[in-house]
C-alpha cells in the first residue's frame, strides 16, 4: 500500500531586512523608469520629428514614425531574448544593474539628436537595456521572496511602480514644458568635439526644448543605482546552484521541449496581445489628441496667458492672431504637447489603479486564467468602443484635479480622459499578471530565458508592432474619419478589439502552474 506524497513545506515570509528594502527600493525604481522610458516615446516623437523638419500627414512621417516604434522594439526583442539568456547564465543582479545604466545613459544622449537616424539609434539601445531589465528584475524578485504569497505582493507592488513611471514621464514632459515656456531651460547643444560626427542641433521654425529634456531626464535611474549597487545581493537560489555546480545551462531551445511548448507559445501569443493593446491603441493618444480642437485651442490659451505676461505691458493686449506664424505652429505643438502628456498622465493613473487592483486581488485566485480575465473581459467590450468613439462626444470637462504643488498645473477629467483612465485600468494591469505568472512557469536555470521569450519577442517585438499597424491602417481610405487624429482614432479602436479577442481566446490554453515555482 502506497503512502501519499507529503505536502510540501511552504517558506515562512521573510522579516524585511536593510538588505531587503534596498532591493525593492532598486526594483521597484527600475521598473519605474522602464515604462518612463518607453512611455517618452509617444510624446516626444511628434515634435522631434517636427524639428526635423519631417510633417505629420506626409508619408515621410508614416516612414518615422514605424521606425522609431518598431526598429527599437524589433532589436530590443532580439538582444533582450540574449538578455534573458544571460540572466541565466551570468547572474540576475549583474544583469540588471548593466541594463538599468545602458537605458539611463542611452535616454540621456537622445536628447541631443540632432536628426532622426541618431534618434533611433538611441532610442535602439534604450529600448535593449529595458527588455533586458524587465527579465532580470522579475527572476531576482521572485527568488528573493520564497514565500509564495509574500512573492505575490512583492511582485504585484513593484510592478506598480511601473505606472508610476508612466506618470513620472508625463509629468516630467509637463514640466520640462512649463520651464520652457517661462525661459528657464537652457538651449540644447551638442559638445563642439563631438560636431564633426554627429553634426549640430539646427534650431527651426518648430523647434522646441520640451521634448529633449524629457529624453535627458531619463538619466535619473542611474544616479541612486550607482551608490546602491555594492549592497545588492545576487538571487540565493540561482547562487547556490552555481556554487554547488548543479545550474544547468540556459537553452532556447528547452522552452519548446514537450513539458515546456505549450506555455511557451501561449504566453508569447498572449504577452503579444497585452502589448498589442497598449502600443496600438493607448499609445497612440499624441496622435488623436490634436482631433480634439476646442481642447487644444484651451492649453494655447493658458499658454499664450503665461508668455503675454512676459511682454511689454504695450503689446500685452495683442491676442495669438497677432503672433507671427512660426511662433503661432510653436504654440500649437506645445498645446498639443501638454493635453497628450495630460492624458498620458490619467491613462497611467489608470494603469496603477489596475496594478495594484491585482496586486490586491491575486492572492485571492487560485486559478490564474480567472485572474485574468477579470481585466480581459471588460477590456474585450470597453476599449474599441472607446477609441471608435473618442473624437465623436462632446468632450465634457467635469472637474480639474490641482497639482500644481507639483509644478504641472492641474488635471483635466473629462468624458476622453475617463475613457483612457478605464483603458489603461484594464490593459496595464496584465503586465503585471505576467509578471507574477512568469517565474512560476519556468524551472532556474530557464527563468530569465522563458520570460524573457514571452516578454520580449512576444511583448516588445511581436507586441509593439501593432503601433506601425495602427499607423499603417490610419492612412487607408476605408478607415473611417476626415482627419488624420479621427483615422487613429478608428484604427486604433480596430486594433484594440482584435488583440483583446486573440488574447481572450489564448486565455483558454494558457496552463495553469502545476505547483509553486520549480528549482
Amino acid at each position: 500500500m502506497s503512502t501519499p506524497a507529503a505536502a510540501p513545506i511552504v517558506p515562512e515570509p521573510k522579516k524585511l531586512t536593510f538588505s531587503d528594502w534596498l532591493i525593492l527600493t532598486i526594483a521597484s525604481i527600475g521598473f519605474a523608469f522602464d515604462i518612463y522610458e518607453l512611455l517618452m516615446l509617444p510624446l516626444v516623437l511628434r515634435p522631434a520629428l517636427t524639428e526635423f523638419g519631417i510633417m505629420p500627414g506626409t508619408d515621410e512621417f508614416t516612414m518615422w514614425f514605424g521606425r522609431l516604434f518598431y526598429l527599437p522594439a524589433f532589436f530590443g526583442g532580439v538582444f533582450g531574448l540574449l538578455g534573458g539568456y544571460m540572466t541565466d547564465l551570468l547572474g540576475r543582479r549583474r544583469v540588471l544593474t548593466w541594463s538599468i545604466l545602458l537605458y539611463a545613459f542611452s535616454a540621456f544622449a537622445a536628447g541631443f539628436s540632432t536628426g532622426p537616424w541618431m534618434l533611433l539609434v538611441f532610442r535602439t539601445t534604450t529600448f535593449i537595456g529595458v527588455c533586458i531589465e524587465f527579465v532580470a528584475a522579475v527572476a531576482w524578485l521572485a527568488e528573493l521572496f520564497p514565500n509564495p504569497l509574500q512573492r505575490e505582493k512583492v511582485l504585484g507592488y513593484t510592478q506598480a511602480f511601473s505606472s508610476i513611471g508612466g506618470l513620472l514621464v508625463a509629468s516630467a514632459n509637463s514640466l520640462a514644458g512649463n520651464l520652457e515656456q517661462a525661459g528657464r531651460l537652457i538651449t540644447v547643444q551638442i559638445p563642439t568635439f563631438l560636431t564633426g560626427i554627429l553634426g549640430e542641433i539646427a534650431q527651426t521654425n518648430t523647434s522646441t526644448l520640451t521634448w529633449r529634456y524629457t529624453l535627458m531626464s531619463g538619466l535619473i535611474p542611474a544616479i541612486p543605482l550607482l551608490v546602491i549597487r555594492p549592497f545588492l545581493p545576487e538571487s540565493p537560489i540561482w547562487a547556490k546552484k552555481q556554487s554547488e555546480g548543479t545550474l544547468k545551462r540556459p537553452s532556447l531551445l528547452a522552452l519548446f521541449s514537450p513539458e515546456l511548448r505549450r506555455t511557451t507559445v501561449v504566453t508569447m501569443i498572449m504577452f503579444a496581445c497585452s502589448y498589442g493593446a497598449a502600443f496600438g491603441a493607448i499609445q497612440q493618444m499624441p496622435q488623436i489628441v490634436p482631433g480634439l480642437t476646442e481642447d487644444v485651442q484651451n492649453y494655447k490659451e493658458k499658454i499664450f496667458k503665461v508668455q503675454q505676461a512676459k511682454l511689454p505691458e504695450a503689446d500685452r493686449a495683442k491676442g495669438m492672431d497677432s503672433l507671427p506664424k512660426k511662433d503661432q505652429k510653436s504654440l500649437t505643438t506645445l498645446a498639443e504637447q501638454k493635453l497628450a502628456s495630460d492624458y498620458t498622465k490619467v491613462q497611467e493613473i489608470g494603469g496603477l489603479i489596475g496594478r495594484f487592483l491585482l496586486a490586491m486581488i491575486a492572492v485571492y485566485f487560485v486559478s490564474r486564467r480567472n485572474l485574468l480575465r477579470v481585466f480581459q473581459g471588460p477590456g474585450l467590450i470597453l476599449m474599441p468602443l472607446i477609441f471608435w468613439f473618442f473624437l465623436q462626444v462632446e468632450n465634457t470637462t467635469f472637474f480639474n484635479i490641482p497639482l500644481d504643488f507639483l509644478g504641472i498645473g492641474s488635471l483635466p477629467i473629462t468624458v476622453c480622459s475617463l475613457g483612457i483612465l478605464i483603458a489603461g485600468l484594464f490593459t496595464v494591469a496584465q503586465f503585471s499578471f505576467w509578471g507574477n505568472y512568469l517565474p512560476t512557469a519556468y524551472p532556474v536555470h530557464l527563468r530569465g530565458t522563458g520570460e524573457s521569450f514571452a516578454a520580449n519577442i512576444g511583448g516588445r517585438l511581436i507586441g509593439t508592432s501593432f503601433a506601425w499597424v495602427t499607423a499603417q491602417l490610419a492612412v487607408t481610405s476605408f478607415i473611417p474619419g476626415d482627419s488624420p487624429p479621427a483615422k487613429f482614432a478608428a484604427a486604433s479602436a480596430i486594433v484594440a478589439g482584435f488583440v483583446y479577442l486573440v488574447g481572450s481566446i489564448a486565455c483558454f490554453l494558457l496552463p495553469e502552474p502545476k505547483g509553486d515555482m520549480v528549482d
